[in-house]
């Protein structure tokens, strides 16, 4: 990220310079807000399903009553924890409040959320609300350069905003897998098994670096947020034409054409 800026710079090993902007503290404050009220809204169903089952617990054991209390207790700290945690984690850093404020989380190097970092973060998300909503948490997000509270510190992930698309983000259906709707292309996508046939003598003017980071590309692209994924093809697609002179055939899209050059830029390595 550059200082004093609220971009944040992501070098990809591709060597392609990806920019995402920041959440600001006011999104931020939008989301934790929206998120409080729907996990108050369940709590209460929770206590009033706990004020059958307690007394009842407690008339066929007279020492069951402490323990139920105990066992309460506990399961109000998973219930919160585990609201923020199992969201952010499966759901592409995203609660129903960020989503309403239109931002996620993600890590430092622009890759989507695990389940690890998403434990770290909420776990020390405690702390961040020392001493009453959040006081900690925002000075912390003042003083750092990323706006990064003490969560985000411990497990290096980043706030930044959702530029939605109309296509779902892998993960929203609760599965960490891309389907063809995923991708929204900047071309129309070509027909099905077409093959895209691209000039020789634009393909020779390509690498064997340029493979390298095509093929770096396919391996990362699954893992990355899907504007990162759209940006970095972009950029590689006018980096290659730009080299070679080759164009982008009507109807096909960019992803595509750049799997066509790859598959050409092996079979040339071949033939070499």
């Amino acid at each position: 990220m550059n200082p004093g800026s609220d971009q944040l710079s992501i070098d990809t090993p591709e060597l392609v310079s990806i920019e995402l902007p920041l959440a600001g503290i006011g999104s931020r404050f939008i989301a934790v807000l929206v998120d409080t009220v729907l996990w108050f809204v369940a709590l209460i169903v929770v206590i009033f399903l706990i004020s059958f089952v307690g007394p009842a617990i407690a008339a066929f054991n007279k020492l069951s009553y402490q323990w139920t209390v105990a066992l309460v207790i506990f399961l109000l700290f998973l219930f919160n924890w585990g609201y923020f945690t199992l969201f952010e984690a499966f759901w592409n850093g995203r609660t129903p409040g960020k989503k309403i404020a239109k931002i996620r989380v993600i890590q430092k190097s622009g890759r989507p959320i695990g389940l690890f970092e998403s434990m770290a973060r909420n776990f020390i998300r405690y702390i961040d609300q020392i001493p009453s909503f959040y006081a900690v948490g925002v000075i912390t997000m003042f003083i750092t350069k990323q706006h990064q509270r003490l969560g985000d510190l411990a497990a290096g992930t980043l706030v930044v905003q959702d530029r939605e698309q109309e296509a779902p983000l892998w993960g929203e259906s609760g599965s960490r897998t891309f389907t063809a709707a995923s991708f929204t292309p900047t071309q129309a996508p070509s027909e099905p098994h077409t093959r895209v046939v691209l000039p020789a003598g634009g393909i020779s003017k390509l690498t064997s670096s340029d493979l390298e980071v095509l093929e770096g590309f396919f391996a990362r692209r699954l893992d990355m947020p899907l504007e990162v994924r759209q940006k970095l093809a972009d950029r590689i697609c006018a980096a290659l034409i730009a080299k070679s002179g080759l164009e982008i055939p009507e109807g096909v899209s960019v992803e595509t054409f750049l799997e066509a050059a790859a598959r050409d830029l092996r079979d040339l390595a071949r033939m070499r």
